[in-house]
């Protein structure tokens, strides 16, 4: 028999004629949780994004045999009571990886080859050259926090670049690092030598706040930091008051503690290229969040 799939929040178009081929599928979108709870019961699987919340109680109302999140957290699933209930959980955080590392190079060179203060010049009607002169990426120093899946593609593009990298990863040893022609430091030395810092780790109580005032105040006053990860990695407040007195050359933020930022001071700098959580913003991305997760999907009910 096919098994009997919900998808509750929508996901790419091809992955759901992918998943229409071994499945009978329903699309409920944004379904009320009461709705939820009183319709999981006649279904095999059940296909999430970060919309539809996972609960307790929309577990313990199912038969699921398997939840796949098309994407890369699992806040909004109770994975501990799918776990007590046998239910297995699949994801795709791969499936966004190309797209983030572009995103943390495209905007690093907007941000030090001043595009878009010289966007709006030029909307205006000026031409301001020698307001916006710039600074290469070649022969500049790049720390790299984390070389996991993102991390390693920022590596491999920063290289083809002319940069020098180093890494902090207490997970990697140092002939991981030489795999990827990078140095493997400490915390301490990759804060006080790179001219750019990004963030590739994940958000936990271990590494929340990660980047603080005495973080900050290792860095070079140089010196750019790239958060493409979690905002929570982050002190924000200690940020803005790094970037405002000139401690911090510039920041590059596309996560942040609170999304939206609200009335942030941040926004207010000139320092900085910020953009709304789009790192996983690409039609590819998209397409691949849906279809891995729905390929994941597959294999287990194949067996």
């Amino acid at each position: 028999m096919r098994p009997k799939i919900l998808i509750a929040d929508r996901i790419h178009d091809v992955a759901i004629e992918e998943a229409k081929g071994f499945a009978d599928v329903d699309l409920e979108f944004n379904l009320p949780p009461e709705e939820l709870i009183e319709k999981i019961g006649k279904y095999d699987g059940l296909i999430v994004r970060s919309g539809t919340k996972v609960t307790k109680e929309v577990i313990e109302n199912s038969n699921l045999k398997i939840i796949g999140r098309a994407g890369v957290g699992l806040d909004n699933i109770d994975t501990e009571a799918a776990r007590k209930k046998g239910i297995k959980i699949v994801n795709s955080p791969e499936a966004s990886t190309i797209s983030v590392a572009e995103l943390v190079i495209g905007s690093l060179i907007a941000l030090m080859r001043n595009i878009a203060h010289a966007h709006r010049s030029m909307r205006k009607g000026k031409w301001e050259r020698g307001k916006f002169t710039g600074n290469e990426l070649f022969g500049k120093s790049l720390g790299i926090i984390g070389l996991g899946r993102i991390g390693r593609e920022v590596a491999l593009r920063a290289r083809a670049f002319g940069m020098d990298i180093m890494i902090y990863d207490p997970r990697i040893t140092v002939e991981d690092a030489r795999e990827y022609n990078c140095k493997l430091v400490d915390l301490d030395e990759l804060l006080k030598n790179s001219d750019v810092i990004t963030l590739h780790i994940p958000l936990m109580d271990s590494t929340r706040g990660m980047i603080s005032k005495e973080e900050l105040n290792l860095m070079k006053d140089s010196a750019i930091l790239v958060n493409i990860a979690r905002g929570g990695l982050v002190d924000e407040e200690a940020l803005y008051e790094a970037l405002k007195e000139d401690k911090l050359k510039g920041a590059v933020l596309d996560v942040f503690e609170e999304e939206p930022p609200g009335n942030s001071p941040i926004l207010s700098l000139d320092n900085v290229v910020l953009t709304p959580h789009i790192g996983a913003s690409t039609d590819e991305a998209q397409i691949n969040a849906g279809t891995v997760v729905v390929e994941k999907i597959r294999n287990f009910f194949r067996g």
